[in-house]
């Protein structure tokens, strides 16, 4: 079985904002997007009520972790939920979403958001959303830890999410001293998050730390399973990601994830045109 390894990783830097948006770190530069494909950016956010209200977006998913507090999903075609930590929202923009995701009363959520690229023939699909509430993930116990399987199918159990592209997402937590081997998709891009602790990862036992992301080496002409090398050296909690790259163009501008930068414009100009339609709230 092909043994993955760490291709190339970075300690998150944060930035204090301007009330209400507390703090954020970029996790995954959409710079790098060819790279991280099919992934375009994650975000870490803090952020109080007021900062992400009415926006719209289209061509791309999103998957919204909650690391804290509670946050509160509202678009405009009568959709509202409130997720809590360790549960996590799925959108599919598609051909054009119109949202809104705010924290709930005085709290400050604290949330991680990844953008996950749609192809070409899927960008007019139309908008749905799906919650995933932490305690229906069903969660795999092993010697010195545990793994919650979010999306995809691995270890024997399958993730409740239904992405239209499929992708894999689990949360792993170890004790200290505690090892495992995970195993994703061969010829899935993929990479790792640290939320707390600090491990040993892949072949290399390459050591991360809190807020350390990753990426990993793939294979990608495989067609069967891999295998991630976890050992904690401190008591852990990472997050992996897995999905198989597109390898189309992308232009990422504002709220929109294209093929063209024609496709940029016509987005704002269907936004501006009212073909999004009314605000959410």
């Amino acid at each position: 079985m092909f043994q993955r390894d760490i291709k190339d990783h970075w300690t998150v830097q944060y930035e204090e904002k301007d009330f209400p948006h507390v703090q954020v770190g970029l996790v995954l530069n959409p710079q790098k997007w060819s790279e991280l494909d099919p992934f375009i950016l994650m975000a870490e956010d803090w952020f109080k009520r007021g900062t992400f209200s009415d926006h719209p977006h289209r061509g791309f998913q999103t998957i919204t972790y909650v690391i804290d507090g509670r946050l509160e999903h509202i678009d405009n075609h009568g959709g509202h939920s409130v997720i809590e930590a360790g549960d996590i929202q799925y959108m599919n923009a598609g051909s054009g979403a119109r949202h809104a995701e705010e924290a709930v009363d005085e709290d400050i959520a604290h949330t991680l958001q990844l953008w996950l690229n749609l192809p070409k023939d899927l960008k007019g699909t139309t908008t749905s959303y799906q919650n995933v509430y932490s305690e229906t993930a069903p969660v795999v116990e092993f010697d010195g830890g545990s793994l919650k399987v979010y999306s995809g199918e691995t270890a024997g159990a399958k993730g409740p999410l239904e992405p239209l592209v499929p992708f894999t997402l689990s949360e792993i937590r170890l004790s200290e001293g505690a090892a495992f081997l995970y195993e994703l998709p061969e010829d899935h891009n993929a990479f790792i998050y640290v939320l707390s602790g600090e491990l040993e990862a892949g072949s290399s036992k390459t050591s991360l730390k809190k807020s350390s992301a990753a990426t990993l080496t793939y294979n990608d002409s495989g067609i069967s399973a891999s295998e991630l090398s976890l050992k904690a050296n401190k008591r852990s909690r990472v997050l992996v990601y897995s999905g198989k790259p597109i390898k189309e163009e992308v232009v990422a501008y504002g709220p929109f994830v294209m093929n063209s930068m024609e496709e940029i414009r016509q987005a704002y100009r269907d936004y501006q045109e009212g073909k999004f339609g009314d605000e959410a709230k």
